[in-house]
């Protein structure tokens, strides 16, 4: 049984308790059965209401995405006829004529909180790691429980859109704030004693949006219903979705039809009864939830991300390892930031520098991201104290003997990295491990500057550390399958997600994501209107525009590794973007935002423009390409070179591929990633496409005819 029942006091009391499942989900077993149980209560005379709740740590986690896959290549009809038998057990949960109350303690998120808003009175366990609501926009989905019709009638439209096309996850303090609960218990046994005492209280309990049928009795869905805070057709409704629309297209830029659809479901839902709601509901559900863009974030950003998170990539037969002890060598901006997440996974950390100074500075970064998270309640002074105690700054090599795992965090300089990797590597335990957080220089070299090769690996974070997620590992050609699975168990233990590359220059995501930068470089220097450069970048779905993200980096460090490259024989000087950034750099002093002056200019305590200097130097032509045509020269150039690294063995696998390119540099979600992206256009047509840039934009287009083998593969 998945689901217990029993019944104390003429009470129902139905528990969820999966063994199939590490969590209370919907599926094709739980769903069935609790649906069985619900049956058994309404038949049963001597059960006076129902209570739902739960004998695990959450209440239900939501549906099983994995069901919602299985049926995404299906018909729609026979998805539209699943969506309305799942909401017709919430329908009859709500109008069975005995009151039900929903004991919620702890999470429930998107299905499992729909089960909630059916039952006529929701209490919450005050749990301070439980969340509440409706994330399924995160997924590319809409909630299909009848989400979209029940909470706004329950709180009001402007709250429930937020909540909804946010995917918000609240605490259930937070959700008594917002009227998504009644009620909050402190401990489960006054919870319980507070559902059984309202279920006596009012033996007639009903929704709000139901009325008793005068001449029968029974319960029907009401008419006119009045919506809190207003109807769709009042001012309140004409501000709510004007603004709305606005703002998710602003948002999303049209690439995710999911919160259009949310709002549309709102829109017209809200307009009709409860009984013709939710079939409206259904048709918006199974038109996302068909998406390509669902597939896409279900496939990758939370099967494949799990996947990811749990070592998808870590060499088998490598037993369990455990970093105790971390050596951070550089106590920089970076070096401070993996500082203070190793802390925050309760590892020892040495974090040293050329003098004292400079590693308690660094130790700073951690006592300011503590002290803002003690004002703003998300730890305590206690545990703040603990964390920082667990930083140890130095300059002395000694301190860092006995260490598991050093990382070195210094400048982008062999020399340097060299020095520093002879100094410190004797200091680690038997069997440790050696590290470079480098973004672009080879491990293989670098490595030769240990004793130990086979143990020394790339562990690539990304700025800010803290807030990114992924960290990529990179395998020299020297370095053992031992090297790679402690820093899978690292970045897992740190709660990032790793990915495991093969040597080169550049890596991955360094090596892919330049290409961003360098294409949109290219068409500033083809004459290509800047502006459109940029909004053709944010439209296609990338974070910021290829001239902003430029800056960022900045172009000095930009034109040292196409030097570098050049010298390499990885690059010519007749390389367009080379050529503008050397320009920007030596003749014009701009140096991106480093230096206040790049292709954009940085007012003290305004808002960055771009320098009007632009069209001087690199002029306008008159004759501009459509948006579409620098959409996909911005993204079939990084997508290419990303062919190209799993084509050379650089990338081992798909999903550390797409996963690579979704959080190392922001590639569009919705397309799944770079390795999903020619499924997601049609392969044939990205085939047909590349061939067309390459005879028209050069080369760097061009893929072989292996390469074009193994995109029809993918």
């Amino acid at each position: 049984m998945e689901i217990n029942y029993k019944v104390e006091n003429n009470v129902a009391i139905i528990s969820w308790n999966m063994t199939t499942s590490p969590m209370n989900v919907m599926n094709d077993i739980s769903i069935p059965e609790f649906e069985g149980h619900l049956e058994k209560a309404y038949a049963d005379s001597e059960v006076k209401g129902i209570i739902i709740t739960s004998e695990k740590n959450e209440f239900i986690a939501g549906a099983d995405v994995k069901m919602i896959l299985r049926n995404n290549s299906k018909d729609q009809s026979e998805m539209h006829q699943f969506s309305l038998n799942f909401n017709a057990i919430f329908r009859k949960l709500e109008t069975c004529g005995k009151p039900v109350v929903a004991a919620m303690n702890g999470t429930a998120l998107g299905g499992g909180y729909e089960v909630c808003l059916s039952c006529h009175y929701r209490i919450a366990l005050d749990n301070p790691k439980a969340v509440i609501g409706l994330p399924e926009v995160q997924l590319g989905l809409l909630p299909g429980g009848g989400g979209t019709q029940r909470l706004p009638r329950l709180i009001g439209m402007e709250a429930a859109l937020m909540l909804m096309v946010e995917g918000k996850r609240i605490s259930p303090k937070e959700a008594l704030g917002y009227g998504m609960v009644n009620d909050i218990a402190a401990t489960r046994e006054e919870m319980m004693e507070k559902a059984m005492k309202w279920i006596l209280a009012n033996p007639k309990a009903i929704q709000p949006w139901d009325e008793f049928d005068k001449k029968t009795g029974a319960i029907k869905a009401r008419e006119n219903f009045k919506v809190p805070g207003g109807n769709v057709q009042s001012p309140t409704g004409m501000r709510t979705f004007a603004g709305g629309t606005a703002m998710i297209m602003d948002k999303t830029k049209g690439n995710y039809p999911a919160p259009i659809a949310i709002l549309s479901c709102v829109y017209e839902g809200l307009q009709v009864n409860m009984d013709r709601a939710i079939p409206i509901e259904a048709r918006y559900f199974v038109k996302v939830a068909t998406s390509r863009e669902a597939k896409n974030l279900i496939g990758v950003m939370f099967l494949g991300k799990n996947e990811a998170d749990k070592g998808a990539s870590r060499p088998k037969d490598i037993p369990a390892t455990d970093v105790k002890k971390l050596g951070i060598l550089g106590a920089g901006f970076m070096g401070a930031g993996i500082a203070y997440v190793s802390a925050m996974a309760g590892i020892e950390v040495v974090l040293k520098d050329i003098t004292i100074e400079a590693a308690e500075k660094g130790k700073d970064y951690s006592r300011g991201l503590v002290q803002k998270g003690i004002e703003r309640g998300k730890t305590t002074a206690d545990k703040g104290e603990k964390l920082l105690n667990l930083i140890k700054p130095t300059a002395e090599v000694a301190d860092l003997q006995g260490c598991d795992l050093i990382i070195e965090a210094v400048f982008e300089n062999r020399e340097l990295k060299a020095t520093v990797t002879k100094e410190a590597e004797p200091m680690l335990v038997e069997g440790g491990v050696f590290a470079s957080n480098t973004s672009t220089i080879p491990i293989t070299g670098l490595a030769k500057a240990s004793a130990k090769p086979e143990n020394f690996i790339g562990i690539h974070f990304f700025s800010p550390v803290d807030k990114m997620m992924l960290v990529e590992l990179i395998r020299g050609k020297e370095t053992s399958d031992y090297a790679v699975a402690l820093a899978v168990d690292f970045v897992k233990k740190i709660r990032k997600t790793p990915i495991v590359v093969n040597d080169s220059r550049g890596f991955y995501t360094s090596r892919c994501f330049s290409t961003y930068t360098t294409e949109g470089i290219a068409l500033l220097k083809d004459g290509v209107d800047p502006v459109l450069i940029e909004n053709a970048g944010k439209n296609a779905g990338m974070p910021v525009g290829a001239l902003a993200v430029s800056d960022e980096v900045a172009l000095d460090l930009a034109l040292k590794i196409s030097k570098q490259s050049i010298a390499d024989g990885a690059l010519t000087e007749d390389d367009g973007a080379y050529q503008v950034t050397r320009m920007m750099v030596e003749d014009l002093g701009r140096f991106g935002k480093k230096n206040k002056k790049g292709f954009y200019e940085y007012p003290e305590g305004g808002k960055k423009y771009l320098w009007e200097g632009l069209a001087e130097y690199f002029p306008v032509s008159e004759t501009q390409p459509d948006v579409e045509e620098v959409k996909k020269r911005l993204l079939y150039r990084q997508v290419v070179e990303c062919i190209r690294c799993f084509d050379e063995g650089v990338l081992m696998t798909k999903l550390d591929g797409n996963i690579g390119s979704i959080l190392a540099w922001g590639f569009p979600p919705y397309a799944g990633g770079t390795l999903n992206f020619p499924e997601f256009v049609g392969k044939e047509a990205f085939l047909k496409e590349v061939e067309r840039l390459a005879d028209t934009y050069g080369d760097r287009f061009r893929l072989t005819e292996k390469q074009k083998e193994l995109v029809r593969n993918l």
